[in-house]
């Protein structure tokens, strides 16, 4: 089984344009991302994927292998799904391909481990997302934060920007999680997937994994204890990865 991983970058963030190459700690963010995610050590293959040669040549720059695509994407699904059919992989229809945002500077590689493993574990499981613990409630009532909940298999039930499960009082025995921006996808799920229109309670929660839900397709979650890691969603959220990455155990490391 093959597994490779694509970062999907654009410089048109409707909320940060150009935040992918947007310095954290000096650093464009876009290559703490592929940087730490080239710590993991299975890849078969990562690649940039990206449709502005801004991106483009900022990752030729740095040896890195970049997949360019249609200009026409608004989901990074659809970027990574079309950097699958071109970066010259012969992919078999198990294959796994991972997707690892590239708005995530503080991703840690056994973050990728932990999204593969039940594709590992189960044949029929033919997606995955990553779902950290949430143990604040600032956390849990945050609409940027999608919040997922899942049954007692591990089976994604439904995605959110809304705090769920419903409580009166947060506490973190509750068992919250949120999608954390790494998924994995056998490669005949991935292309099914891509080749579904866009779903009703998709375009409601903004959110990819509820096309799958909608249209009666499953997605495993793989559970991840909560760890201080920080995406980037505006500019305001620059100052906060950069306060808590120079703590990180990775810096230095890359």
């Amino acid at each position: 089984m093959k597994v490779i991983g694509v970062v999907p970058a654009r410089m048109s963030a409707s909320r940060f344009p150009g935040k992918v190459l947007h310095p954290i700690c000096g650093m464009p963010m876009v290559e703490h991302v592929f940087r730490r995610a080239s710590l993991f050590p299975s890849w078969d293959g990562l690649y940039l994927a990206t449709c502005d040669h801004e991106i483009e040549d900022f990752g030729l720059e740095r040896g890195w292998p970049v997949v360019m695509t249609s200009d026409k994407h608004t989901r990074a699904l659809d970027r990574v799904a079309e950097a699958g059919a071109k970066c010259g992989q012969a992919l078999d229809s198990n294959d796994v391909v991972v997707c690892v945002q590239g708005d995530e500077p503080m991703l840690h590689p056994d973050m990728i481990a932990a999204t593969i493993r039940p594709l590992e574990e189960d044949a029929t499981v033919g997606g995955s997302v990553l779902a950290m613990h949430i143990v604040d409630e600032e956390t849990f009532r945050n609409p940027d934060t999608v919040k997922i909940i899942h049954d007692m298999k591990g089976d994604v039930l439904y995605t959110s920007r809304a705090p769920i499960p419903y409580c009166k009082k947060f506490s973190a025995d509750l068992g919250a999680r949120r999608i954390y921006g790494i998924l994995a996808f056998r490669w005949h799920f991935l292309q099914t997937f891509t080749s579904l229109a866009p779903s009703p309670l998709e375009l409601v929660e903004a959110c990819d994994s509820n096309r799958i839900l909608d249209y009666g397709y499953r997605q495993r979650i793989a559970p991840y204890p909560h760890r201080s890691s920080f995406s980037v969603d505006s500019p305001a959220d620059v100052a906060l990865v950069e306060a808590h990455l120079r703590q990180d155990e990775l810096w230095g490391r890359y």
